[in-house]
């Protein structure tokens, strides 16, 4: 399992994904789920993955080789000349990979699947953020769905929803998604340190700020700790109960 989190707000995009892939609890290893293409002062691409480590980097590696040359192979995806494009690229190169690789054919429920985070920004367009499902379709965030996640999301989900705001500075979001992974990771052994982030600022056509959190990092484990003591804070706050 994995968790991974794209958030559009007006200042840009921000990436975060954790590294943890394992097959047992016996069999854990490091291996980073983010991977970004840039052509300075054209465009700005992050794509986040979550699902089968083989069917994910198969996708990735092919959409990598495709793009290193263009003129002898399919279109590669710093050729396109839209996000929406590109997130169509990536749709059919992940269902390419799917079904090439099951034997019963591509299928959604399989356990070949893979799904992906898709966003940045091409010179002309605005910044966008698409969520890619293992059929080869996709949905874009917007004002009712500012963000997305995939993999195990659902404890680190409801932080994001009480305390997003479009309005907010990268850095944070940075913050608010970093008590995300904290929440998640302590709720499920599956998702781990190493964490990545990544900028984009709008109309940058750039990478921005990039860094990797482990448990190491004295800020989160600043976060961390002030997490839980603020959550502990609060609960004594809170008017007692009643019989």
């Amino acid at each position: 399992m994995t968790y991974c989190v794209g958030l559009l707000v007006d200042k840009g995009l921000v990436f975060m994904s954790d590294t943890r892939t394992n097959a047992g609890i016996d069999n854990i290893s490091v291996v980073s789920k983010m991977k970004t293409w840039e052509v300075p002062g054209e465009r700005f691409i992050c794509l986040l993955s979550a699902g089968n480590l083989a069917t994910t980097q198969g996708t990735i590696s092919l959409l990598e080789e495709r793009s290193v040359a263009p003129e002898k192979r399919e279109p590669a995806i710093l050729q396109q000349p839209s996000m929406f494009q590109t997130a169509k690229l990536v749709g059919e190169t992940l269902k390419e990979v799917i079904s090439s690789t099951s034997g019963a054919g591509q299928s959604a429920d399989s356990m070949f699947s893979g799904t992906f985070l898709l966003g940045g920004q091409i010179k002309g367009g605005r910044p966008r953020l698409f969520m890619i499902y293992p059929e080869g379709n996709f949905i874009e965030a917007g004002a009712d769905n500012p963000f997305f996640q995939i993999g195990e999301h659902k404890y680190g989900r409801p932080i994001i929803i009480r305390t997003y705001d479009r309005g907010m500075s990268l850095d944070d979001c940075a913050k608010l998604l970093l008590v995300s992974f904290d929440s998640t990771i302590r709720s499920n052994l599956s998702v781990g340190l190493p964490i990545d982030l990544q900028f984009y600022e709008t109309d940058s056509l750039k990478a921005g700020y990039r860094r990797r959190f482990d448990h190491r990092d004295p800020y989160y484990r600043t976060i961390s700790e002030g997490w839980s003591n603020s959550l502990k804070d609060a609960f004594d706050a809170l008017p007692a109960f009643q019989r």
